[in-house]
């Protein structure tokens, strides 16, 4: 066979039989073009592609309030690139926007180079099984020979392939790809994938009616798609959707060859070549191409990681820099550091109200005698200049001489929620709804810094005192002094030295020194009880002593079904029943012993918005005892709300 007759053998290895990509536009009503409705769609979903593909191929998130709410998702078959992902996403937004020009609900199953769906509506759709419409459309060739050993290999392939998918042991769930040997040239190809917010059993169900309707359409020919809301399936002999460069697919074995096939060569001439030697030069070529692209794609993130990482402790503090200050306009704008201008003091230092330029700011003048040394204080000052949240505290410059290290952040009126909470004069100044509206805002941004941002950002120090209130009470996570920078692929890590808040370290931390954004998680629980409850966890203490925490004392309440005998009588007149006991019982899943149980930020978002998600049951609490005085204890911890430190490189 000549060389230019390989290129459409190459092509069909490639891509295969291009494949409509079924729309949707629902019919729950009409919006009119650029009001609130259409501004807030246009802002979610066109986030979906950034955020689906930072989180490995799945995201789904709701904007807006009231009639003008917008839920929308974003999936991508796992394992694919990040860019990839963006980019089939980003098709299936544009061709939702052109499609469902005004109509409140939209869908798309994008299928150009690889399987994405994206999807929105004013309604919640999250955790609902929905099996119609359904869209199904075949490859217009017919399996030509041996069809009864295809038939029986393919729905031995689906059986397996569904429970795979829906099994709850499955490394990957809600998603499966095969392939397995049927001639010595070809394999049979099935991929199917659900909707991750449904169940499992549901996810089963769907696949299953998938499988049914392939059959009716689809029977005796080469390939198919099957596309409903809450699933897909395709079936084919050729590789696709790069699903196959990423599962590992079982070689072609030797077979007894057919009548139809015991000569696979061409001749021309005095030329002769087998087809199974081109295919074995095309096929490993293929694959060497993509193994070297995906090596290139490696290296560059890789390195990128290490400059980012670098500037941390690099950073050139003496040349000329748009964010530093000088040390006697700071000194100015303080009156000489007054105490009259204190209005904070942390574990490193005091915090200072001042006038720069025209501009009401914090500055946080560190301790010499503090444990945050140069390391620490280029950390923070570093990273919070990269991060942009109306959740997290904005960090406006820096200020370096001598011993004197200072941060300058923007102005938060209000002070830090413990302010209001522990104060029995002041409590009363936040009613629930301002709770509520907290306890969203500190999760949103904790999860910013655990998937939004550039890097997945362990704060390690959530409390009550590190979230400021603007001045309309929206939270503002604060204190990244001990914050760390984790790598693209790294979930957790470890650490000798502990640094934190006593009541506030998840149990694997404070003993071990394990931590991980399930770390964040078990702080973001405890800020959550003490907002509901009013009550400080690490000083918590009931009058028979028989519970010493907060988190205990929830716990307790919880199982004898009284959960609300902890909430804050300030608030006794404004809380809404359900919503609290909901958080509450969110709190509660965020401090279970086992952090694995724990759920990610993403998923508490979800709980927090959606009322028709139902919760798992939590498991117990993880409960630190600790005494100061022991001295084997393996961390140490105070009994005010200051920090604790121990350097350590970063």
């Amino acid at each position: 066979m000549k060389l230019k007759n390989l290129l459409p053998v190459f092509w069909f290895f490639l891509v295969g039989f291009p494949v409509v990509s079924p729309q949707r536009c629902g019919e729950t009503g009409n919006f009119i073009p650029n009001d609130k409705y259409d501004t807030n769609r246009h802002i979610l979903i066109s986030s979906l592609a950034s955020n689906a593909s930072a989180r490995g191929g799945f995201y789904n998130a709701s904007f807006g309030q009231g009639s003008d709410k917008v839920y929308a998702v974003g999936l991508c078959i796992p394992g694919v690139e990040p860019t990839v992902c963006s980019t089939c996403l980003e098709r299936g937004y544009i061709r939702l926007t052109e499609v469902c020009l005004n109509q409140t609900e939209g869908l798309v199953w994008e299928s150009r180079g690889i399987l994405c769906l994206i999807r929105y509506s004013n309604r919640v759709f999250f955790g609902l099984l929905e099996l119609k419409p359904s869209y199904e459309v075949h490859n217009s060739e017919d399996i030509r020979f041996d069809f009864p050993k295809f038939d029986s290999l393919w729905k031995n392939l689906t059986s397996r392939l569904i429970a795979r998918a829906t099994s709850s042991s499955s490394e990957v769930k809600y998603y499966a790809a095969e392939a397995v040997p049927w001639t010595t040239l070809q394999n049979i190809y099935a991929l199917m994938q659900c909707n991750p917010l449904i169940s499992l059993r549901e996810c089963n169900i769907c696949l299953r009616q998938c499988v049914s309707d392939y059959v009716s359409c689809c029977h005796g020919k080469q390939g198919g798609i099957v596309y409903r809301p809450s699933c897909a399936f395709r079936s084919e002999i050729y590789p696709f959707f790069q699903a196959f460069n990423l599962s590992s697919a079982p070689p072609p074995t030797s077979l007894s060859p057919s009548v139809d096939q015991r000569t696979n060569t061409t001749k021309r001439g005095g030329e002769s070549i087998s087809v199974g030697i081109i295919v074995a030069i095309i096929v490993p070529t293929v694959v060497i191409f993509l193994v070297l692209l995906a090596l290139s794609f490696f290296i560059c993130r890789r390195m990128k990681l290490k400059a980012f990482n670098s500037q941390g402790s690099s950073i050139d503090t003496t040349s000329t820099n748009p964010l530093q200050f000088d040390f006697k306009t700071i000194e100015a704008a303080t009156d000489q550091f007054s105490e009259r201008n204190v209005i904070g003091k942390g574990g490193f230092g005091e915090v200072y109200k001042a006038v720069l330029n025209g501009t009401e700011v914090a500055i946080k003048r560190l301790s010499k005698a503090s444990g945050q040394g140069a390391r620490e204080f280029k950390n923070e000052a570093v990273l919070v200049a990269k991060l942009q949240h109306r959740n997290l505290v904005r960090l406006l410059g820096f200020c370096v001489d001598g011993a004197e290290k200072i941060l300058v952040y923007e102005f938060v009126p209000n002070k830090s929620l413990d302010f209001f909470l522990f104060d029995p004069s002041k409590d009363i100044q936040v009613d629930w709804t301002t709770r509520y509206i907290i306890i969203e805002g500190i999760a949103r941004g904790v999860l910013y810094l655990h998937q939004d941002s550039r890097l997945t950002i362990i704060h390690r120090d959530l409390k009550a005192s590190n979230i400021l209130l603007d001045a309309d009470m929206n939270p503002k996570v604060a204190d990244f002094g001990m914050a760390r920078i984790m790598g693209m692929d790294q979930t957790q890590s470890d650490t000798s030295r502990i640094v934190g808040t006593y009541g506030y370290m998840a149990p694997e931390y404070a003993m071990h020194g394990h931590f991980s954004m399930k770390s964040d998680v078990y702080s973001f629980g405890v800020i959550v009880l003490e907002i509901i409850s009013g009550r400080k966890n690490s000083s918590f203490c009931q009058p028979d002593g028989n519970v010493s925490s907060l988190v205990a004392y929830a716990w307790e309440l919880w199982r004898k079904g009284s959960p609300l005998e902890i909430v804050d009588p300030a608030i006794m007149e404004s809380y809404q029943r359900n919503e609290v006991i909901r958080c509450i019982h969110i709190a509660l899943l965020c401090v279970q012993k086992d952090h694995a149980n724990r759920p990610g930020m993403s998923t508490v978002i979800l709980m927090l918005t959606s009322s028709t998600i139902t919760l798992p049951v939590p498991g117990e609490p993880g409960f630190v005892y600790k005494s100061g005085n022991n001295a084997d204890s393996s961390f140490l911890w105070s009994v005010d709300d200051a920090s604790i430190t121990h350097l350590e490189p970063r």
